[in-house]
């Protein structure tokens, strides 16, 4: 039914609709004529014989000029409709060209307008996200300045003590080796568990101020170091696939490196997987991330159970720098995130 609503058949339709107002009126005409001056080579057969013969072959008209009149619009309507379904995903660079002066011609200069326009605004937001990236840099030094206080804070309350007892038992034990051999034994087991514990406290002190940026390395780079990472940390195995391309904005592969690593501390903490894929790839001056496992998977409508402050900071992060953020996933099917990010060349690039 939906094929029959078509533009093709409503010209078919139309045609038709010509046809059948077409024998009425030569038949009102015919029957007129007969009742008034009933000629004698108007019969009845004869009338029957002309409107089904005129039936027949208007009927194959009306379909043969339907299909042909129709294809043409059908044809530019049909590319219209392509070319939304592109902006609507992001893809500001298409155009159409239609020379056309009717209204469909119209409609796609304004399209081709409103793909300039966004892409102008994607340009806007880029630049709004570097001009974000500046001052949350200031932001990050007195973030910085607190946080090494709070860390000398922790130093003292526990590795810092724990360092003082180990001198303090290690010198009361020399003192005892001689006098109480067995006490200084049961001692430097006690000093060896402090040593122990005060040695994982500082990891945990060393991994907390492990930086979570890319640290001036590129997308690629950066990805892979956190990749060995995790394979190091976890049982999952880990697939990557990166085309080549050139360097981005530091602001758009800084937003993509947090998103990419938001995705994979998701999956950690609540795929249950055993395996994941990650896929970047360059399209028509597009980057397009895939990141999926085969974990457990969730029910959309129920993303505010899990996980749903990382996916709507991985979405703003996304519409931050002009792209898309789109995640599909059911239970016991995995977790599927694709990403579609506009390329924008880098500044120094494009001076050169």
């Amino acid at each position: 039914m939906q094929r029959l609503s078509s533009i093709r058949y409503t010209y078919i339709r139309s045609h038709l609709y010509i046809l059948f107002l077409t024998m009425l009126t030569l038949l009102t005409f015919l029957l007129t004529l007969n009742v008034l001056f009933s000629p004698s080579w108007l019969t009845g057969v004869s009338i029957v014989v002309f409107l089904l013969s005129y039936f027949i072959i208007s009927v194959i008209f009306s379909f043969y000029i339907g299909f042909k009149a129709s294809g043409k619009l059908k044809a530019r309507i049909d590319y219209l409709s392509v070319l939304i379904a592109q902006l609507s995903r992001g893809n500001y660079t298409v155009k159409k060209d239609d020379n056309g002066d009717d209204e469909v011609g119209r409609i796609a200069e304004e399209l081709n307008e409103l793909g300039n326009k966004m892409q102008g605004q994607v340009k806007s937001l880029q630049r709004l996200a570097d001009e974000k990236s500046d001052y949350a840099k200031t932001a990050h030094k007195a973030a910085t300045i607190e946080e090494r206080q709070r860390l000398a804070r922790d130093l003292h309350d526990a590795v810092s003590q724990q360092l003082f007892a180990l001198t303090m038992m290690s010198q009361a034990t020399v003192r005892l080796i001689e006098k109480n051999p067995e006490k200084a034994i049961v001692q430097m087991k006690e000093i060896a568990a402090t040593a122990l514990q005060a040695q994982t406290e500082m990891r945990a002190l060393l991994l907390h101020l492990r930086p979570v940026h890319l640290s001036g390395d590129s997308l690629p780079v950066g990805i892979k170091q956190l990749v060995q990472e995790l394979e190091q940390k976890s049982c999952i195995d880990f697939k990557v696939h990166m085309d080549p391309f050139t360097r981005l904005s530091e602001t758009t592969e800084e937003h993509v490196f947090r998103i990419v690593q938001e995705a994979l501390s998701n999956t950690l903490r609540h795929a249950e997987a055993t395996e994941v894929l990650i896929e970047v790839k360059v399209h028509s001056k597009e980057l397009f991330i895939h990141i999926s496992d085969n974990g457990k998977g969730f029910e959309l409508s129920s993303q505010q159970k899990m996980a749903s402050y990382g996916l709507k900071t991985m979405k703003e992060r996304s519409e931050e720098i002009g792209g898309t953020f789109a995640i599909r996933s059911k239970e016991g099917e995995g977790t599927h995130i694709d990403i579609r990010i506009p390329l924008q060349v880098r500044e120094d690039e494009s001076d050169d």
